[in-house]
């Protein structure tokens, strides 16, 4: 990938609208937390769909750290749990009753819905395999639109959007709207929306299955080398194996239990729930 601009940091003042203090202070992250500290940590994690004899089991009891800072691949045949799991660490789903989920220290479990909601929009970045951009926003205003939930003043914003757009190869093109790119330059406008608000995490649900393969590779080598230069923790759900060839850590999932756990992202025996 070519030189591109530094990039700097979303805007400082972005508190946005307050919480109630107890939401507020549920979605901090903890003042002893370290960066030793895995960034995501599950534990008895299950989920069911429905009942009695419809019941599909989606996740069955998974225990599972991710380390912080690193490129971890969640793996798995169709129906494994692969996306399950990405929805519940990125505060879009629940496990069932006795599973808990820590995402950079804080308890997801703990948050009601007002301030799950706004754990997702300050802390997290998702990127997701049908893009999701705003058909009538340009790319500019797709990466802008995350932004303005902060308190940062508009020309800020507008330059920090800017500033991802060329870091993500899309100079020149920031007046275009999704309908006026490719596959790969729509999910690189995902991939910088994604990165608006400085996430703490990125979740990416099967980034490269609706391209071809030469673009999917060069979207791995881009996420790739934001995660590098950014130092953010990227966690996949994906099948593609050049992706699995990229991971740092690969856990696999079968039948919604963790078959093959990479050694830096399971728990040691009896770790604390």
């Amino acid at each position: 990938m070519s030189a591109t601009p530094s990039i700097a940091a979303a805007p400082a003042d972005r508190a946005g609208p307050r919480l109630p203090a107890a939401s507020a202070d549920a979605t901090a992250r903890p003042a002893n937390a370290t960066e030793a500290d895995p960034i995501a940590r599950l534990r008895r994690v299950s989920r069911t769909y429905g009942t009695g004899a419809a019941a599909v089991h989606a996740l069955r009891g998974i225990d599972l750290d991710l380390p912080r800072g690193a490129f971890s691949v969640i793996a798995g045949p169709s129906g494994s749990g692969k996306s399950t799991l990405l929805q519940i660490a990125g505060a879009l789903d629940r496990p069932d009753a006795g599973g808990g989920v820590e995402i950079d220290g804080v308890a997801l479990d703990a948050l009601d819905d007002d301030a799950r909601a706004d754990f997702r929009a300050r802390r997290l970045g998702f990127v997701f395999q049908n893009f999701n951009l705003l058909p009538v926003l340009t790319a500019l205003e797709n990466v802008e639109y995350p932004m303005q939930l902060g308190a940062g003043d508009a020309r800020s914003r507008r330059e920090r959007a800017r500033e991802l757009l060329a870091a993500v190869g899309l100079a020149g093109k920031e007046g275009r709207r999704p309908g006026e790119l490719s596959g790969g330059q729509r999910q690189r406008v995902a991939i910088a929306r994604a990165l608006a608000n400085s996430p703490a995490l990125v979740l990416a649900d099967e980034p490269t299955a609706n391209l071809d393969r030469a673009t999917g590779a060069a979207i791995i080598e881009l996420m790739r080398d934001m995660q590098r230069r950014l130092g953010t923790s990227f966690v996949f759900s994906s099948h593609d194996a050049q992706l699995m060839g990229h991971a740092d850590v690969l856990v696999l999932l079968e039948d919604g239990r963790v078959t093959a756990p990479d050694p830096r992202a399971t728990p040691a025996a009896g770790a604390r729930a």
